[in-house]
């Protein structure tokens, strides 16, 4: 999104402006003068005359917000909120949803809430923020039209993301040293580091993120999931398959007859249709050709949603369990 914004709906109270570069320290503009501002995903620096406080946030964005106390207004998801894995346990007590449908917003609910700022993360390979990226109805593409979007970018490491969150909360007032925050950061890096001595316990260890459904295979790709690149910066040998698909390279596609080209000794399933994709795989001839799955090697993994510490250290407990099971000998 490569636009300079403007806010076009009527009724708002801020005069925000975004610059394709440069950038400002939020802390020092919001102490000195009272005005906000915050260096976005897409490299723009987003400015108001007063902190934005009516926010409209995708789900799992306000999740990372509400880690440190930045409550949303009103939120839009990809799915119904009750059945996504990655919002289980957040409380949206009180918080609009104006959107369970990926690619569907209300936008017109959205206008009546006349909000500040929407919130949501860059998508670098897409280039656009969540809720306006290719395939959302055209319709709800003008929630952009009520106020900027911002967030930090997915990129190499869930890690920087979830930082990115707390930078923005922190212009927005929160106390990112202190409160629950500080307390989840603190349990994740204790997490983080039996994660990374289970896996260094396990040097020959590889493992395998898949997707399996309907007659494909879907082998995912580290380079665009940051949870992988992470797993493989703290010691997990993640296969990078060889050949992502050209139109989408988040994945490589196999057919189920080649679900056996890649034999890792741990297969990670997408937690985001668990267990329906395991059974898919399960009802597949060739399944018990692929080593792991006949070993009964195989667990979760957290796919594209998290965005907190305490999620992230309640998988990493998870995955470490899984990896000190693990015969490292099971794919060779």
């Amino acid at each position: 999104m490569n636009r300079r914004v403007s806010v076009l709906a009527a009724g708002l109270a801020l005069a925000f402006a975004a610059t394709a570069c440069g950038s400002s320290d939020s802390d020092d503009a919001n102490a000195d003068t009272g005005a906000w501002s915050y260096v976005s995903g897409d490299g723009k620096t987003y400015e108001a005359d007063e902190v934005p406080e009516r926010i409209i946030a995708h789900a799992y964005a306000a999740a990372a917000l509400m880690e440190h106390g930045i409550k949303p207004i009103a939120v839009y998801a990809d799915g119904p909120i009750k059945d996504d894995v990655g919002l289980q346990g957040v409380d949206f007590d009180g918080i609009e949803v104006i959107g369970e449908t990926w690619g569907k917003i209300d936008v017109e609910k959205a206008a009546e809430l006349k909000p500040d700022l929407i919130v949501g993360d860059y998508w670098p390979v897409e280039k656009a923020y969540s809720g306006v990226e290719d395939g959302v109805e055209e319709a709800s593409k003008r929630i952009a039209e009520l106020a900027p979007i911002v967030g930090p970018a997915q990129g190499d490491s869930i890690v920087d993301l979830i930082e990115g969150y707390a930078d923005l909360a922190e212009s927005l007032g929160a106390d990112v040293d202190g409160g629950s925050g500080a307390d989840a950061k603190a349990a994740f890096e204790s997490a983080r580091e039996a994660f990374s001595e289970a896996a260094a316990a396990k040097p020959g260890l590889t493992a395998l993120a898949v997707g399996p459904y309907d007659d494909t295979y879907a082998v995912a790709v580290p380079k665009y999931a940051p949870e992988l690149l992470d797993f493989q910066e703290w010691g997990l040998d993640v296969i990078v398959p060889e050949k992502p698909d050209a139109d989408f390279p988040y994945w490589q596609s196999l057919s189920f007859e080649n679900a056996d080209t890649y034999q890792p000794d741990l297969l990670l399933f997408d937690d985001r249709n668990y267990p329906g994709n395991f059974e898919t795989l399960e009802a597949q001839p060739t399944a018990s050709h692929i080593k792991a799955f006949a070993a009964e090697q195989y667990t979760e993994w957290p796919a594209y949603w998290l965005h907190t510490y305490t999620d992230y250290a309640a998988q990493l407990e998870e995955l470490t369990a899984a990896i000190e099971k693990a015969d490292p000998n099971i794919g060779s």
